[in-house]
């Protein structure tokens, strides 16, 4: 008896695995818009779209998104892929192996920022584009989110793509 209940209970938790891959699944839909919207957005991968636009994307991978528009300033805003909040209480609910394999896949991960919603900077205005919120409200110049983003997106796409030079450490070496 005691083993019969030890194999169950073993069995439940196998079965509730994955919580995060069961709800969420491994992609994403990403909304893209800028001010003014018209913007070509092209995302690291070769997909691409006229804003505002929506597109499916992984949740684990970092990403790069380059936004062109006539008359406005060039830009591109590094996409971080991030642990939601929500996985711890998915190893506990759904123990440790739903936890590793969500992990794993990226299902317990958020991308962020998301949505992408940038206001342009008018070409030669010397104004900074702006990073806004999904109600419109200034987060911070994309400069800014991607100076903060930029060393860590850098390990997955790659420092050309996320324009990240190291800086030598304490002992000269890199």
């Amino acid at each position: 008896m005691k083993k019969q209940l030890t194999l169950l209970a073993l069995v439940a938790g196998l079965s509730t695995g994955g919580c995060a891959t069961v709800l969420n699944g491994t992609n994403i839909d990403y909304a893209a818009d800028t001010d003014p919207t018209g913007a070509d957005i092209v995302f690291l991968g070769g997909l691409n779209c006229t804003a505002p636009c929506e597109v499916e994307l992984r949740r684990k991978d970092d990403t790069r998104i380059d936004i062109t528009r006539e008359g406005y300033e060039p830009v591109y805003v590094l996409v971080q892929s991030r642990l939601a909040g929500s996985t711890f209480g998915n190893v506990l609910a759904g123990g440790l192996i739903g936890g590793v394999v969500d992990a794993g896949n990226g299902a317990s991960n958020r991308l962020y920022p998301r949505p992408l919603m940038v206001k342009l900077a008018p070409l030669g205005s010397g104004e900074p584009a702006l990073l806004l919120d999904a109600d419109g409200e200034i987060i911070s110049t994309v400069d800014e989110h991607n100076d903060e983003v930029r060393a860590d997106v850098a390990k997955t796409i790659g420092n050309d793509l996320a324009e990240y030079t190291p800086e030598e450490d304490d002992t000269g070496g890199e």
